[in-house]
């Protein structure tokens, strides 16, 4: 059974329960995580909270040197933290690399972001005045994350709130808890003890009484709506700083330009990564009418020679979904947009020789519209639901017509029509030819629904950052608008 790292020690929980993982795939037992509860919570808390002092007054560049020794450390245990992705989340080992490349490098990145400045000089107001803002972090930061990108969202999170001077309390998904815990043993345990602790568990019982907590000053979430909405209400008596990441239901739209077998590559690889379950996964497909046949063959060509199977098969395109509940709600969509007329064109059914683990076959629907829940409510899985516009404009009305906001992608080589879109288009992130791409140094996140956090970039660091503005007058002479008035 692994444990749980508190204080800089391997940890059980009081409870002394124990929560089984298991591979997605075949459903075979991996391993056994404690299942933590309130007073484990108090723990890791307690240590992050007296570690800040040291590691805020730290140095940014000690810092940076203790943040690059993470990354170097990740790409040493590379393989062994891509087969543990693998067995306990389902992706195929080549998505797993990226994960990890994508973790390190974030490392790297905010270690260099992290010494490059802490505020700035401002114009002061009289030549015996000096006017400054300190960029300054903010305590102690829960991060909590979910299951479909274990290593590579908590990267987004711990990385920037460390270079900044914060500690850290992670509560990993419970279904997904073993690469985490395996990250922390091997590639953070050089940090001073204290400074990143990890708990395992469930919401009810772990998450709750973190965020709850009267010692966390920040709480950094990425997953449903619900929960941000829950821990929304939660941390709002306590005024605590979120940062809130609450997935979205994207739209790419198809123009009349692009080249039917080049868009359904873009398309397959943006609705289908991670067999579909990403936050900023293609969820709804808007085709021009006078292209929709040869789309829809390109597509659905394109879309059957993906090959199904358990990530650590070579050849594996596609893994198996997280677990059986949310492949029910995918065929629940499912149905419910054939019943109301929509067609499928491929897919559609679990696949019967891998019938021991949580597969879906990639599907491809036409005839969708707005009035089913496979247009409008998140969809996590491998679903291409394609609808049928005749105008641009009628094409960015439909992207927009969405409470979410995460991001949105346009498949079209017309200068008018891009720009068009990204002047138009209420998304966080545009993506124009080059789907679910990310950059270091461009924030990520959403509007609306979605949230408003920015992960990654300047911006990314700076939400774990709290400003503190200095006004220094060196004289001491009394001003003439002090009491008494004239």
């Amino acid at each position: 059974m692994k444990r749980m790292w508190i204080g800089g020690q391997f940890s059980d929980s009081v409870s002394g329960r124990v929560r089984e993982v298991r591979d997605p795939a075949n459903g075979e037992v991996l391993d056994g995580v404690p299942e933590a509860v309130e007073q484990d919570v108090d723990a890791a808390v307690s240590a992050a909270a007296g570690a800040f002092a040291g590691w805020s007054r730290a140095t940014a560049n000690d810092r940076a040197g203790l943040l690059h020794e993470v990354a170097n450390r990740m790409r040493e245990h590379q393989k062994a933290l891509m087969e543990i992705l693998t067995r306990e989340q389902g992706k195929p080992l080549s998505e797993n690399e990226e994960e990890i490349e994508w973790s390190a490098n974030t490392f790297d990145y905010y270690a260099e972001l992290g010494r490059h400045e802490v505020g700035q000089v401002l114009p002061p107001g009289d030549a015996s005045q000096f006017n400054f803002t300190l960029k300054e972090p903010y305590g102690v930061v829960a991060c909590i994350t979910p299951w479909n990108y274990p290593i590579m969202l908590l990267a987004w999170k711990i990385a920037p709130a460390l270079a900044a001077g914060n500690t850290c309390v992670i509560k990993p998904s419970e279904l997904t808890p073993l690469a985490s815990l395996y990250l922390v043993e091997h590639c953070l345990s050089h940090l001073p003890p204290g400074v990143v602790n990890m708990i395992t568990g469930t919401g009810a019982e772990a998450g709750d009484p973190l965020i709850r907590h009267p010692g966390v000053d920040v709480i950094a979430f990425t997953g449903s709506l619900g929960t941000g909405q829950h821990i929304a209400s939660v941390a709002a008596p306590q005024m605590k700083r979120l940062h809130l990441e609450l997935g979205g239901k994207d739209p790419m739209v198809i123009a009349e330009d692009a080249e039917p077998e080049k868009a359904a590559r873009a398309l397959a690889y943006s609705a289908l990564l991670n067999c579909g379950q990403v936050c900023t996964s293609t969820e709804r497909v808007y085709i021009p009418s006078s292209r929709a046949s040869e789309l829809k063959d390109a597509l659905v060509e394109h879309v059957r020679s993906l090959r199904l199977g358990h990530g650590l098969d070579a050849g594996t395109d596609i893994g198996p979904m997280i677990g059986e509940r949310f492949r029910d709600k995918v065929e629940a969509q499912i149905d419910e947009a054939r019943s109301l007329g929509a067609q499928v064109l491929t897919g559609g059914r679990r696949p019967e020789r891998l019938s021991q683990g949580a597969f879906y076959e990639p599907t491809v629907l036409s005839g969708v519209d707005h009035s089913m829940r496979i247009m409008t409510e998140e969809t996590f899985g491998p679903t291409i639901p394609l609808m049928v516009y005749d105008s641009f404009d009628e094409a960015i009305e439909l992207a927009n017509d969405s409470p979410f906001g995460l991001g949105a992608s346009l498949l079209s080589s017309d200068p008018h029509r891009v720009k068009r879109f990204f002047q138009t288009v209420r998304a966080g992130t545009i993506w124009i030819n080059d789907p679910l791409t990310d950059n270091y140094a461009g924030p990520f996140g959403g509007m609306r629904l979605s949230g408003g956090a920015r992960e990654l970039g300047q911006e990314g660091f700076d939400a774990f950052r709290t400003t503190k503005h200095v006004h220094w007058d060196f004289s001491t002479e009394p001003k003439d608008f002090w009491y008494p008035y004239d």
